[in-house]
């Protein structure tokens, strides 16, 4: 979720940077040409949103949409859940951001709707009413749609979505090397302690078994068994040898 969400965050920075290219160079460079033919590409919502598909030219699995409830351009109208989604940033101004899993196009989408809100009072002059707005403007889109909005309202939302097969994918491979490196790691350590084990425990108690089977058949000639260390196996060692020589000493006693 933290990889989807870094991609949405990648997506919206590169819609919010057309959005303030445009109020801030290109509006002021077609304000002149504005009063006689309305330019939608100097609405930030409607370059944004041209820049994206292009975008998705390139990555058709990503999707953004600047979605509202009283748009003036038609195509931005909200449809389904994204009204819905619209309608619980609005009963809830404090919410930054809503995630929600969405299917388009028959797979499985990450969808984060963030609001947009009216901050700057200068939008109000296309979209309070139709009498204020350019006449450009009305003559285009008509005087129906995209009016009466007010300030700090919450009139929309930018709604992006990416794939969660990507996310999956990636699960996927990262599961697969975890449980590939985990192997491995387990083999070299059972092997180890496999090594381990005969050298340390194995073999000196199947040298110690095989010299207490030939002394109990009356071979005194048999070596003893001295295993260095301090630890169990050296300890057992000492204790069998003594043992044995105590035993040795009491035969030899019965001899005589």
């Amino acid at each position: 979720m933290d990889q989807l969400q870094s991609q949405i965050d990648v997506l919206r920075a590169q819609a919010l940077s057309v959005r303030r290219y445009t109020s801030e160079e290109i509006q002021p460079l077609l304000a002149e040409h504005s009063s006689v033919q309305f330019l939608p590409q100097t609405i930030p919502s409607f370059s944004a949103q041209t820049a994206f598909r292009n975008f998705r030219g390139f990555y058709p699995q990503f999707f953004y949409k600047e979605a509202a409830l009283n748009p003036t351009n038609p195509a931005d109208l909200a449809r389904d859940w994204e009204r819905e989604v619209i309608e619980k940033l609005r009963a809830n101004p404090e919410l930054t951001k809503d995630i929600s899993y969405q299917t388009i196009n028959n797979r499985s989408h990450y969808t984060a709707t963030y609001p947009l809100v009216i901050k700057d009072e200068s939008c109000l002059t296309c979209h309070s009413t139709p009498d204020r707005a350019p006449t450009s403007m009305v003559a285009l889109y008509g005087s129906k749609n995209g009016f009466g909005w007010k300030l700090n309202e919450t009139i929309g939302a930018q709604i992006i979505s990416v794939p969660m097969d990507i996310a999956e994918g990636a699960i996927w491979r990262n599961l697969l090397l975890f449980v590939g490196t985990s192997s491995v790691i387990f083999l070299v350590l059972l092997v180890l302690l496999n090594v381990l084990l005969n050298r340390y425990v194995i073999s000196p108690v199947t040298r110690m078994a095989k010299t207490a089977e030939a002394v109990s058949m009356g071979d005194a000639s048999v070596a003893e068994f001295e295993y260095p260390g301090s630890d169990e196996i050296a300890s057992l060692s000492r204790s069998f040898n003594r043992m044995r020589r105590s035993l040795d000493s009491a035969l030899k006693m019965l001899e005589k």
